[in-house]
């Protein structure tokens, strides 16, 4: 496996012009896709997980930063799911060939099932598996607008956007009405989904941003492909701590 430097592709024009930062290891099949979360880069302990995974067995890896994420430019203001989703195709029409294994956490839950239907839309029939961890899927209307008052709402519509602190303490979080907006384009839940391949969620059950009953309503629509449900009875939302990348990696050998 060659564990090649960080690269960039020039996407979008205008407000949406950005440089996406990826790292693509290469190696054996099937390779692993790593699709983080919202305001997470990849250089989290996740990813670095997957990069180890990637060198104990030779799988090939790729990870990606999002637009305005971690090493890779753009507006924060002006990016949202449609984008996001943008940078997700590019980085994997750019690296990736045969058998792929998506591994989406959080909002990247969300965008491994997008990427998942352009994919199959394409023909391509790659993936063969998605594992995804605390999968904040339709999030822009089912989680996001829960967690705000009115008063804060009001706020984001009349400003534009909102900033709020983060539990996880790396700064603020910045939420803006043009996530909200464009997220009802790409909604999923409300009628079955199919995948054409096997689906592993992880949830933790004290989980306070992605709440476990949000993984069985999505499990309830993945009836027609092989899915289950992994819960944690202590996970938080992160899943990050040795016992939990422990079981991501486990539970990636399964799709192998």
């Amino acid at each position: 496996m060659t564990n090649s430097a960080v690269q960039f592709l020039d996407l979008g024009e205008g407000p949406s012009q950005r440089q996406i930062a990826y790292a693509h290891q290469t190696g054996r099949s099937p390779s692993l896709f790593w699709l983080g979360g919202y305001n997470s880069d990849m250089q989290g302990n996740k990813a670095q997980a997957l990069v180890e995974l990637g060198n104990e067995h030779g799988f090939a890896v790729t990870r990606f930063d999002y637009m305005a994420h971690g090493q890779s430019t753009g507006d924060f203001h002006q990016a949202n799911i449609s984008l996001w989703l943008e940078d997700a195709i590019a980085v994997f029409n750019e690296c990736c060939e045969g058998p792929q294994i998506l591994v989406g956490s959080s909002m990247g839950g969300w965008l491994a099932m997008l990427l998942n239907q352009h994919i199959r839309a394409q023909g391509a029939g790659k993936i063969v598996g998605m594992l995804l961890i605390a999968p904040a899927v339709d999030m822009t209307r089912e989680l996001v607008p829960q967690r705000f008052s009115q008063s804060q709402l009001a706020e984001m519509k009349s400003k534009g956007f909102i900033e709020v602190p983060s539990k996880y303490g790396d700064g603020p979080y910045v939420y803006t009405q043009n996530l909200i907006d464009d997220g009802e384009k790409h909604l999923l839940l409300g009628t079955p989904i199919e995948t054409e391949c096997p689906v592993h969620i992880l949830q933790g059950q004290q989980d306070p941003d992605v709440p476990a009953s949000h993984a069985e309503r999505l499990l309830q629509h993945l009836m027609l492909d092989e899915a289950q449900l992994t819960m944690l009875p202590d996970g938080d939302h992160r899943l990050s701590r040795p016992e939990d990348l422990d079981l991501l990696k486990r539970s990636i050998l399964q799709f192998v």
